[in-house]
């Protein structure tokens, strides 16, 4: 059990880097990785199941201790990056199945490592945590509203079909999550060890699957999807660290509220856009997974040292 606490430990350290490395797998071996498209939905069920093992009351305490900041976190999640997408797919021109992706994955809930990073980056972990909560559990109503608000301008939109997609990929599992653990709490606790292991191989499994399914549109437009999922992901993180600044939140806080704003549940995007649009449009979200990965990790890391400058002062 101690290799098994050690393995997950050091896989879920290093995820931006297997994110990276089976995407690219994806891309120059495609036809090993193809099979895995039928269980996207799957497996981002079992990643949302085991953030319903990992939540506790406290966690749903927090929105009730500090409503404003919660919300603040939320709101500014739910208006940047959806917001953002839709100027640049405007900016930018981007062709329709491209437009929808990333209005699609901008148009998503918090994502699932944003915890992570604030806590490596020394951010308020509790808010952060909230925030990801409170999106995921608005996410059945606030998604499918935006992506027919925004993506309708370049596709119809069937709201209610994403509307039950969400509520089978992401709320059942993360109920049924929080059932096994009021029901079979030691086992709950001892399996939470390996979910990084699990949740990772989920996620490279969901990327590579995406990436291997659409490597000729990426050959084509693989530039183009990277530029626009770079811009989006970089203004999310730097609207989301300033949006909170406005209202007087201290920098702990202001650090949460950039993860949870800048960094997308981009596995939901892909499981979304291969069932009703499409295979293009899961591409950017694809690709924010490899990237917003990344650049999360070296945020992270540029606030945890503003967090030593302040102490040598």
């Amino acid at each position: 059990m101690k290799t098994l606490e050690r393995t997950s430990q050091f896989v879920g350290g290093t995820f931006a880097v297997w994110v990276l490395v089976f995407a690219a797998l994806g891309f120059f071996f495609p036809s090993t990785f193809l099979n895995f498209k039928s269980y996207i939905s799957p497996l981002l069920g079992i990643v949302m199941f085991g953030m319903g093992l990992t939540l506790s009351a406290s966690d749903f305490k927090e929105v009730f201790k500090r409503p404003k900041d919660v919300a603040i976190g939320v709101v500014g999640h739910y208006i940047i990056m959806p917001l953002l997408a839709y100027l640049l797919c405007i900016a930018l021109q981007l062709p329709p199945d491209i437009a929808v992706g990333v209005i699609l994955v901008g148009s998503c809930p918090s994502g699932t490592s944003s915890n992570v990073m604030t806590f490596l980056a020394k951010g308020d972990v509790a808010l952060a945590v909230s925030i990801a909560t409170v999106s995921t559990v608005l996410a059945p109503f606030v998604t499918p509203f935006l992506i027919s608000v925004l993506a309708g301008h370049w596709t119809p939109v069937d709201p209610m079909a994403l509307f039950k997609d969400i509520i089978q990929i992401v709320i059942v599992p993360i109920v049924l999550g929080l059932i096994v653990k009021a029901l079979f709490r030691k086992q709950a606790e001892a399996s939470v060890k390996a979910l990084p292991l699990v949740s990772t191989i989920a996620i490279v499994l969901i990327v590579s699957a995406v990436v291997a399914g659409s490597h000729d549109r990426i050959l084509k437009t693989g530039l183009l999807i990277f530029a626009v999922v770079i811009l989006h992901n970089v203004l999310g993180f730097l609207l989301g660290y300033f949006f909170p600044k406005l209202f007087g939140m201290e920098l702990p806080k202001r650090k949460a509220v950039a993860f949870e704003v800048g960094m997308q549940n981009s596995g939901l995007g892909v499981a979304l856009a291969s069932a009703h649009f499409n295979p293009l449009a899961a591409v950017p979200s694809a690709i924010f997974s490899v990237w917003h990965n990344l650049s999360g990790s070296i945020l992270a890391s540029i606030f945890a040292k503003m967090d030593e400058r302040r102490n040598h002062q």
